[in-house]
């Protein structure tokens, strides 16, 4: 009995070892060619490089103007971000405790348009936005977010306020706590788990997103790492040395965050979607 289990968790780590290296390539394509000039790049794209020109970071910061990129992606992301997870909090904390028919069509229609395609929307979005004055602005931009992002968030919320104990806030308004005090006191501490999830989840998003910054941010000085990388690729130009170092400069600081908060990701999602 013993070996057998033995025998089988040996497989199943070596089919995962062997997934985890599959899933790998592309960063290796990514770094390695990151670093080689562009001939090199063209002769042999799997090659290690003879000389890692590291002058091509320096380069690229300077060209794509990428701090001024970065602060833009970063406010873009932290207000997003901050924006979802207070009002799909208290929308799903709302929703829970009051049920009711209301309530629940109301929820119907946020998770049902988690599955209407952004292109079915696009160029009423675009129509809309320019009647608003919502175009070609960092704010514009980050309503779009709130937007296309309550769904999602709100659901996970949703699923997770129902793991709270009605009777914690009930014995908090006999004491005289009001409903404002009940939520942010009591009920979204509680909420951490399923917050974090959120958090992640959205900057993943909202940081690589190329399309809708794409459409609604037209000046250079209001583009994201998406879009100054994608400087580097015209319609008769491949940049590929450039290109890619411009890639994993914009990609590291989100896988940084990522592996830091990894952990929250799956306990939260099982206590949000379960229940």
């Amino acid at each position: 009995m013993n070996n057998r289990y033995t025998k089988r968790t040996f497989l199943l780590e070596i089919v995962a070892i062997a997934m985890a290296i599959v899933f790998m390539i592309p960063f290796y394509f990514v770094l390695v060619n990151s670093v080689k000039p562009f001939a090199a790049i063209l002769i042999d794209a799997a090659a290690w490089p003879e000389e890692f020109m590291f002058s091509n970071y320096a380069r690229v910061w300077e060209i794509i103007q990428f701090p001024r990129a970065f602060m833009n992606s970063f406010i873009i992301t932290t207000i997003s971000n901050i924006g979802l997870v207070l009002i799909s909090s208290m929308a799903a904390w709302k929703m829970v405790r009051t049920p009711g028919k209301f309530s629940k069509i109301l929820f119907i229609l946020f998770v049902s348009a988690m599955v209407i395609p952004f292109q079915t929307v696009m160029i009423p979005l675009m129509k809309v936005g320019g009647t608003l004055g919502l175009t070609n602005s960092i704010p514009g931009l980050i309503l779009m977010y709130f937007g296309f992002g309550v769904p999602l968030s709100l659901f996970l919320y949703h699923g997770f306020v129902k793991t709270v104990p009605v009777e914690i806030e009930e014995s908090a308004m006999m004491d005289g706590c009001s409903s404002f005090g009940v939520f942010w006191r009591i009920v979204f501490p509680l909420l951490k788990p399923i917050t974090v999830t959120v958090v992640i989840l959205n900057t993943l998003w909202i940081w690589n997103d190329y399309l809708l910054p794409l459409l609604v941010l037209q000046d250079a000085e209001l583009r994201t790492i998406p879009l100054a990388a994608s400087s580097f690729f015209a319609q008769y130009t491949k940049q590929w040395d450039m290109g890619l170092a411009a890639l994993v400069l914009g990609i590291t600081p989100v896988i940084i965050f990522f592996l830091f908060l990894q952990k929250h990701i799956i306990k939260g999602i099982a206590s949000g979607s379960i229940k």
